[in-house]
């Protein structure tokens, strides 16, 4: 749509990158807002946000790499290319990889687990969300070609050349189903938080009921992963994270309350 939200002919300013950098910060407002009230440290906090954030650029990359090491392969210059450096990468290795950090971080500053998951959760999604805007401006993410009335069709060549989306052609918005997924899933969070549930509890319902979105949206996402028993990478790995949902879930519930109180 609007790939380059500045343009000065030899440099850009990307929408995609100010719209990941407004979700940050929106994220990063919501996670201390929540914090406060637990109360946790907030320089603590907020030092994890940043790692995180980094982490999961890394992890993002990383599976990137993986989910294509054929391709990449072929043409070794493609690591440190344009594109690559301005691709997305893959969502979910970037929150496997932040995730890992996070518990490790957690427990190294002696922050109470499950509590500070919980207050991660509502910015996680609200974070995602603006990331999902950004790529609707940047045209990556793409879906197929759809036939309903709410398809969109993307005519910007600088979005054609810089995501390979296929111009007026009517296509699945994908990025805005997982938008408005996460901008309501984020409300639904914060709207269970304030209820004072189990710890542990907001961060279960985060994962379990993201996986089964993201496990359904991929059937009409573009994509070019090789499918592994009739699904592809990303639908796997919701299948985990859906599992490690339930389970966390399961195990928050049946926490006595004496420990629930300070997991």
């Amino acid at each position: 749509m609007f790939p380059k939200l500045i343009d000065l002919g030899g440099f850009f300013l990307p929408t995609y990158g100010m719209l990941v950098a407004v979700g940050f910060l929106a994220g990063l407002w919501l996670v201390r807002r929540l914090a406060a009230r637990v109360p946790l440290n907030d320089e603590k906090i907020t030092n994890l946000v940043i790692y995180c954030a980094l982490t999961g650029l890394a992890g993002a990359k990383l599976f990137m790499f993986l989910f294509d090491w054929n391709a990449f392969m072929a043409r070794p210059s493609d690591f440190l290319s344009l594109s690559t450096l301005q691709a997305a990468g893959v969502y979910q290795g970037g929150f496997l990889l932040a995730l890992g950090f996070a518990i490790f971080y957690i427990r190294k500053h002696g922050l109470p687990l499950l509590t500070t998951l919980d207050i991660f959760a509502p910015g996680i999604a609200i974070g995602h969300a603006f990331g999902r805007l950004g790529c609707f401006a940047a045209g990556c993410c793409y879906g197929t070609e759809c036939d309903r009335f709410w398809a969109v069709r993307f005519t910007n060549v600088d979005a054609y050349k810089m995501t390979g989306v296929p111009l007026e052609v009517p296509l699945h918005p994908t990025q805005l189903y997982e938008a408005g997924f996460n901008l309501l899933l984020a409300g639904m969070l914060y709207w269970l938080f304030n209820r004072r549930p189990q710890p542990g509890l907001v961060f279960a319902a985060y994962l379990s009921l993201y996986s089964i979105f993201r496990f359904a949206v991929e059937f009409v996402r573009h994509h070019e992963q090789a499918l592994s028993g009739g699904l592809s990478n990303t639908q796997w790995i919701s299948l985990a994270t859906l599992v490690a949902g339930l389970a966390l879930w399961h195990h928050a519930t049946n926490l006595p309350q004496k420990r629930a109180t300070a997991a």
